[in-house]
């Protein structure tokens, strides 16, 4: 099948390296006990919502939230000022200088992902961001990003959490191996 084709190509195409650059972001977020924040919408929202859980489940002490999983504060923002300040907005409430933020959107332009990027990039806070497509908006500004290189949304999706769980390994290798 072409999906399953394209899947491993995309999947050859993914800089390791840059993974392992993320993943000691996160791993000094931890150390200096700050707090990740993690959001995207639809497909990407759902891999933030499970990477949140993922990662809170796995990786004992580290604190992380994702901004998409309180649909009361979303629906209010939403609907009091716009949609594209969803997460900006919940930003301005909680960020402190020790976090990290993730933004996840396959095609690095929602306008809302890019406001919240923008906003802690303002406050001069780390960010990643998860891209496909040419990258899109999100790829220029984040601190840090990881760029899928595919026009397709789905295996876009698939290599975001692909990622985010190698990531994860690595953490707890760091984090624990030595410990057990």
């Amino acid at each position: 099948m072409q999906y399953f084709s394209d899947l491993k190509d995309t999947i050859s195409k993914i800089d390791t390296d840059n993974l392992m650059i993320i993943k000691d972001s996160i791993l000094k977020c931890y150390q200096r006990n700050g707090m990740v924040y993690i959001f995207g919408n639809g497909g990407s929202g759902a891999t933030a919502s499970h990477v949140a859980g993922d990662y809170l489940k796995t990786v004992k002490g580290l604190r992380i939230v994702c901004l998409n999983d309180n649909t009361t504060v979303l629906s209010a923002i939403a609907n009091d000022l716009h949609y594209e300040e969803i997460f900006r907005e919940q930003l301005k409430n909680m960020l402190q200088e020790q976090d990290v933020i993730i933004g996840v959107s396959g095609s690095g332009n929602s306008k809302n992902i890019i406001n919240a990027i923008s906003y802690a990039n303002s406050k001069n806070i780390e960010t990643i961001g998860f891209c496909g497509f040419d990258g899109g908006e999100l790829k220029k500004i984040a601190t840090k990003h990881m760029h899928v290189p595919i026009h397709d949304m789905e295996i876009t999706e698939d290599v975001h959490l692909s990622c985010f769980h190698a990531i994860k390994r690595a953490l707890v290798n760091d984090l624990f191996t030595d410990a057990q």
